[in-house]
């Protein structure tokens, strides 16, 4: 598969993925969706590097970065997004999740010592303005702070800038063990952290009466999503710019938006879909600003 299809396809996967946890936490609590994510993504990355013959144990230096990528990455993200998408639904959380970008410029600025420029502060003011508008949906006043749905997209919020910060950790040791082991190594210590809360709250039986819709979607998830979505995203990575494979990422709130309308019948406000443009002209800005800016 070319590498830009394949990245294009783990992007459908994750624009997908919102509406897919939204169905999924109807019926199963988020801890035993999380488990059950991770355990099934980690299963597919281990067996891929058992049948390349690379399966063991990563070098001892990076157990500490890796217990770190599996925390941030897998066990808390996972966990912070499907309790929120309890809250708020699949499409604003589409149109907050293009923050993402926003925040690694941020924290670009702060690790790396990178300049904004007056380009990019442009494109960081616009993102805001449209995450608050997605935010309070028409609304005004510290009473929208109160909806559930406000406190979901306020998780969501959270989730965007966890992520950025898993990023910019996970750099050096995607370097040192290669995209695939260190991937497969992090899901399956995310997987093991989620464990014990598992196991305490008597997960097992969350799983004794699903539907055949939610299994399908935990199917989904754990097998498209969390397995094939970020091996083919990264293994573009390693074959195409970094900027033209980032760029595919515009499309996944457009691919929630489409789905959330026509699978979970959400419906759209005009205030959700002006913040979420306003959004992704605040990342294209941020995106667009020459690099020496």
């Amino acid at each position: 598969m070319p590498p830009l299809l394949g990245a294009l396809l783990a992007v459908i996967f994750w624009g997908v993925s919102f509406v897919a946890t939204k169905a999924a936490v109807a019926e199963l609590p988020p801890v035993s969706l999380v488990f059950a994510r991770a355990g099934l993504g980690a299963l597919l990355l281990l067996a891929l590097l058992a049948r390349r013959g690379e399966l063991g144990a990563p070098p001892r230096a990076t157990w500490r970065p890796l217990a770190l990528m599996g925390f941030l990455g897998v066990a808390f993200h996972q966990t912070l997004q499907a309790y929120a998408l309890e809250l708020t639904s699949a499409v604003s959380t589409g149109w907050l999740i293009g923050l993402t970008p926003v925040w690694s410029a941020l924290l670009a600025r702060v690790t790396l010592g990178e300049r904004l420029g007056a380009q990019k502060v442009a494109g960081l003011v616009l993102g805001f303005a449209g995450a608050v508008v997605v935010v309070a949906r028409g609304q005004a006043g510290a009473a929208v702070l109160a909806l559930p749905a406000t406190r979901g997209d306020l998780l969501i919020l959270l989730s965007t800038l966890n992520w950025a910060v898993y990023t910019v950790l996970a750099h050096a040791t995607l370097r040192a063990l290669g995209a695939l082991r260190a991937t497969a190594a992090a899901m399956a210590i995310g997987f093991g952290m989620l464990v014990v809360p598992w196991a305490v709250a008597g997960g097992w039986r969350d799983f004794a009466a699903l539907s055949a819709g939610v299994w399908a979607a935990v199917l989904f998830l754990g097998v498209c999503c969390s397995g094939l979505g970020y091996l083919l995203w990264l293994g573009a990575l390693e074959k195409v710019e970094a900027s033209r494979v980032a760029a595919l990422l515009f499309l996944e709130p457009l691919i929630t938006l489409v789905a959330g309308v026509h699978l979970l019948g959400e419906t759209v406000a005009a205030s959700t879909v002006a913040g979420g443009l306003l959004l992704l002209a605040g990342v294209a800005l941020v995106q667009a600003a020459p690099r020496t800016a």
